[in-house]
């Protein structure tokens, strides 16, 4: 039995299988894989007795859960208004730029995604982006890209 396996069983004997316990079992295994693949949905369905149309659905629903594999650190560039009025785009070109790829893309070493999402709650101190859980706001590209620098080091 794999580990992910392993893991939604022992998930699912404590916390039974119950529609209401997906999130909370995506997100362990996102934790361990970074994404929720094919397989990994499918062995999702069977054990929580549920289609694995309504697992997938709700896992594509959520944009911090993805059925694609990501970088090690993903970065979520605000798009929200407040962000927009300053300079977002900016930035946002910066870090695309500094790390050769478009929002929605991987770097070739899997180190970065790139994304852009509607709002990550700082407007008041914007531009905002977030790496993994890691937030940082009133950015500019400079910054931007010296923050994507340290990630590099990691």
């Amino acid at each position: 039995m794999s580990e992910i396996t392993t893991l939604i069983q022992e998930f699912v004997d404590l916390h039974g299988d119950s529609r209401n316990n997906l999130l909370p079992l995506f997100q362990k295994i996102v934790e361990k894989e970074n994404y929720l693949s094919e397989e990994n949905l499918v062995l999702i369905a069977d054990a929580m007795k549920l289609s694995p149309a309504d697992v997938y659905g709700t896992a594509t629903f959520y944009s911090y859960l993805s059925p694609v594999p990501r970088g090690k650190y993903v970065i979520r560039m605000c798009r929200n208004i407040s962000c927009m009025m300053k300079s977002q785009a900016e930035v946002l070109a910066a870090v695309s730029n500094h790390l050769k790829i478009k929002a929605g893309e991987t770097t070739g070493d899997k180190k970065f995604t790139l994304l852009q999402a509607n709002c990550l709650g700082w407007c008041h101190q914007a531009p905002a982006m977030m790496i993994n859980n890691d937030i940082f706001t009133e950015l500019n590209a400079q910054k931007a890209v010296q923050i994507i620098n340290e990630y590099k080091q990691k």
